[in-house]
């Protein structure tokens, strides 16, 4: 089998938007798709489309080689999906939701506890798996809930927006449990908010925007397609970098972006970012930090779509 997810021509309209395009995507077996796009580009609803949740009006999608339309149970038995919200019974403990799972999902009542405590070991839950969940953390309610859509061990799994408003620690725990699944052969569509993310789970990447895919490669081929390096410079005084934005712009032609305190000026060369530095001592300006990088998939971000994804914004109206 060539890809584990298959997409061709996916368009799907609610009333008058169209939110999916003629939509391609690909995912090869046992890698990670990241699929990024600002709140409303139909990410959510390539989701459920692939998920079998909501029906294309037109083009194909297949997972595993089974089309999504005419082969759906089959589909539901070998994909498994974690939504932006956890699906979880508060009432109920951690271990009790995977017990129940483990049930629905037709196995013993003593291999639905076996695999229940594997997977609250696996992610790290045992000290609150007698708890009710309505007592969990944000963090420690996506790791169950990542863990429950594992108890069947899918061959694709799709993660929608896992990791929105889990504090860094979190973030970075379900990231290892991604690449644990991975390893073991599992195909992962994840779409993120958080263009780090992506760089760090992302095998391929294909970038959406109003319904339509607008890029799409590798992390490094997506950066090349910006140019170049980009220089970071931190003044010790705030107050200098507009004095820093004006070298910037007479040195290089580009007069870059402020973010953080920090400036980022797009350089061609290295030798564009030696020259700059020369006339920021020359100028007498201090830096507290200063760093030359390749571009980042923010700067890939904002060069496609012409603005920053909106982490903190309200999810598509799709569903």
């Amino acid at each position: 089998m060539r890809h584990a997810i298959e997409v061709r021509g996916l368009v799907k309209s609610f009333g008058e938007v169209r939110a999916l395009d003629g939509v391609d995507l690909a995912a090869a077996p046992g890698t990670v798709l990241g699929l990024l796009g600002p709140n409303g580009a139909g990410k959510t609803t390539a989701v459920r489309v692939l998920s079998t949740l909501t029906a294309a009006d037109a083009g194909t999608a297949r997972v595993l080689g089974l089309d999504v339309a005419s082969q759906a149970a089959q589909v539901r038995e070998r994909l498994s999906l974690t939504g932006q919200y956890a699906g979880l019974d508060d009432a109920l403990t951690g271990e009790q939701n995977l017990v129940l799972i483990a049930r629905l999902l037709g196995a013993s009542r003593s291999r639905a506890r076996a695999r229940a405590h594997e997977l609250i070991e696996r992610f790290d839950l045992a000290h609150a798996a007698s708890r009710p969940v309505e007592g969990y953390s944000g963090g420690m309610r996506r790791r169950l809930d990542l863990a429950a859509s594992i108890v069947r061990r899918p061959e694709v799994l799709v993660l929608d927006e896992p990791t929105t408003g889990l504090d860094p620690s979190s973030r970075g725990g379900l990231w290892a449990v991604v690449r644990e699944l991975v390893a073991e052969g599992t195909t992962v569509l994840l779409t993120t908010q958080y263009l780090e993310e992506a760089d760090q789970l992302a095998d391929s990447i294909a970038v959406i925007d109003a319904g339509r895919v607008i890029a799409s490669g590798t992390p490094s081929q997506l950066k090349q397609t910006v140019g170049g390096l980009v220089l970071r410079m931190r003044p010790v005084r705030p107050e200098a970098l507009a004095q820093l934005r004006d070298l910037a712009d007479w040195t290089v032609g580009a007069g870059g972006r402020e973010e953080d305190g920090s400036l980022f000026v797009p350089v061609a060369h290295a030798g564009e970012a030696t020259a700059l530095m020369s006339r920021v001592s020359q100028a007498g300006i201090d830096l507290s930090a200063f760093g030359l990088d390749e571009p980042t998939l923010d700067e890939v971000f904002l060069t496609l779509t012409g603005h920053r994804t909106g982490a903190d914004e309200k999810t598509e109206v799709a569903a």
